[in-house]
């Protein structure tokens, strides 16, 4: 099959764009071709990339990560080209099945759906080496990792304020063990003060005493090696969608920390340890970015398993999709 994505940048690694990169390896590994350059009209079937601003000629199949809900911007003028993508896709793909009750409750039933949940590289467990090093972002000193003779906590995110990253670092501080570290990594230099708040004139000792780095900017790969060298992966993050850094931290081996709300514990696999939100969220607007309190004692199971999580097989159920919607449109 001839795949053309649509809105997407296969140059970088944020985000959908490295989905992308990812779902195009996988879908090359099985003999269907893809191109994200191709001239409209061309391939067989369009996957667009949250929203097209094309008119294709071509079946059109929207992938969707969410939609806007912060009340705090005009989220109906953020949507409109989404559901405008939305109607007159052929087919819609929705990341877990916390983003397809999300989106229809705002847009309505699609006619022809599915929940696909994000892949990962599962054959890179092998390939990615352990990471030696790294270097505190703020001092520009070098930690070896063999030098640390605890657990390896990790996190790593865009640090917007519903991804909690001061909860992140006062979950591992209530719950880690003697000589434990905590690595963060894509922080900027105004995250520190924003995580600490109050308490910012003190963070400088905890840091050192609780043994939390704050690592430089770490690229793909690197972060890769982050993950497969760690034991633990916090993302206690509000409402988050489908996020790639947790499929890929579970791929390498960490052990998923999360909130239980949105649709991050459907890809953080059977042995996470999830954190019960205070309240369920009813779907209204909110203020995505004043994220309530969390009671870490309310640790709960996951329910949820997604089985495979293998790029591979989930390039296999795009393209199973993709020729039933061109069955539709015929």
């Amino acid at each position: 099959m001839r795949v053309l994505f649509d809105n997407v940048n296969l140059s970088s690694d944020n985000g959908p764009n490295s989905f992308a990169k990812k779902l195009v390896h996988a879908l090359h590994e099985q003999g269907h071709e893809v191109s994200d350059k191709a001239p409209q009209g061309s391939g067989d079937i369009v996957l667009s990339f949250i929203e097209t601003f094309v008119n294709h000629e071509k079946p059109l199949v929207q992938r969707l990560d969410g939609i806007y809900f912060n009340n705090q911007f005009d989220y109906m003028h953020q949507n409109r080209n989404i559901l405008n993508t939305y109607e007159k896709a052929d087919g819609v793909i929705f990341q877990t099945s916390f983003n397809k009750d999300l989106i229809t409750k705002y847009f309505g039933e699609h006619k022809n759906s599915i929940v696909i949940r994000n892949g990962a590289q599962i054959e890179l467990l092998e390939l990615v080496p352990l990471l030696d090093s790294f270097n505190i972002d703020s001092t520009g000193e070098k930690i070896s990792f063999s030098e640390i003779e605890g657990n390896v906590w990790c996190c790593a995110s865009n640090w917007r304020p519903h991804k909690r990253l001061w909860d992140n670092i006062k979950y591992y501080i209530e719950n880690r063990e003697e000589n434990d570290v905590l690595i963060v990594a894509g922080r900027t230099k105004d995250n520190v003060a924003k995580a600490w708040g109050n308490h910012s004139r003190f963070h400088d000792k905890v840091l050192k005493r609780e043994k939390i780095y704050f690592a430089q900017n770490m690229n793909y790969s690197t972060l890769l090696q982050l993950y497969k060298t760690s034991d633990k992966f916090i993302h206690l993050a509000w409402l988050d969608h489908c996020p790639n850094v947790v499929v890929d931290a579970r791929a390498m081996g960490c052990q998923i920390i999360c909130s239980d709300s949105g649709g991050t514990k459907e890809v953080a696999g059977d042995n996470a340890i999830l954190i019960q939100e205070q309240n369920e969220w009813d779907f209204k607007p909110v203020k995505l970015y004043d994220p309530p309190a969390l009671n870490f004692d309310k640790k709960i199971d996951n329910i949820y398993t997604q089985g495979s999580n293998d790029i591979r097989d989930v390039a296999k159920e795009y393209i199973e999709f993709f020729v039933r919607t061109l069955e539709k449109t015929r």
